[in-house]
């Protein structure tokens, strides 16, 4: 065991681990904080080091604890009329998207997970109001397309979270259905990643390694939310994740070009 861990310490440099940390520290507020964008952090950043495919694994397996730290909110406050349908959707969906993750060349998905990003961000930094938030049949669809993109990159969040802004309700109701939306995709990605064999040794130390920054950095972004409330840090996590996706898209697209 003590061999396996030092091979897998070898990996890594010290410089790579403080990457994935930092990541992960700022990965936790902003999750504490507005309820969703973790996982955008994580796989921006791990997979500039690891590849796309340990990077969604790691980002899946370390935000379990933050999920259940959470997930009491959720519970309390959120619309089982929105998470439920969409849950549901997004479990079914969920392992096909896995497969295009595996199937995909790395630099590509790089790419891809970066544009998404980008568009996602201009989403939500537009304020985007769906009226049609309230259907089944829309949120089942969404929930759909929620899962392939959670499946095949991690990053499932913001079609959930730009729906749930867009129902009525106080902040700290829009804030549990980004949590429990947020807390469904979570889970919908255990199951394919275990499946196809990308919880490796490697993620799993990773993921164990930053346990305590994910878990204390997400209560500091929760009494962010609770003392200073959403504007100022919402505006700021766009910014931060507009760079993020930048710099890994001129990363892929730079490793992709012959020497």
């Amino acid at each position: 065991m003590s061999s396996t861990i030092l091979a897998i310490v070898d990996v890594f440099n010290l410089w790579n681990l403080l990457l994935i940390g930092l990541g992960i520290l700022l990965a936790g507020i902003v999750r504490g904080f507005v309820g969703f964008g973790a996982s955008l952090i994580i796989v921006m950043t791990a997979s500039i080091i690891l590849g796309p495919r340990s990077a969604v694994a790691i980002a899946t397996l370390s935000g379990l604890p933050s999920m259940l730290q959470l997930l009491p909110i959720a519970i309390k406050r959120a619309d089982r009329g929105f998470v439920v349908p969409f849950g549901f959707a997004a479990m079914i969906a969920a392992p096909f998207g896995t497969w295009l993750l595996i199937s995909i060349e790395p630099v590509f998905m790089k790419m891809a997970i970066s544009i998404t990003v980008m568009c996602m961000v201009l989403m939500l930094y537009k304020d985007v109001k769906i009226s049609a938030h309230s259907n089944i049949k829309f949120l089942v669809s969404i929930g759909i397309g929620a899962g392939l993109i959670q499946g095949s990159a991690g990053i499932g969040g913001p079609p959930a979270v730009a729906v749930a802004l867009s129902k009525p309700g106080t902040t700290e109701e829009q804030r549990a259905n980004v949590i429990g939306a947020v807390s469904a995709l979570g889970i919908c990605g255990v199951v394919p990643l275990w499946y196809h064999n990308l919880f490796t040794t490697e993620v799993i130390f990773v993921s164990i390694l930053f346990f305590p920054i994910y878990v204390g950095s997400t209560w500091v972004g929760t009494q962010f939310f609770i003392r200073y409330g959403r504007n100022y840090f919402r505006n700021f996590s766009l910014i931060v994740l507009t760079l993020i996706s930048l710099a890994t898209l001129i990363i892929a697209i730079s490793s992709s070009v012959p020497d």
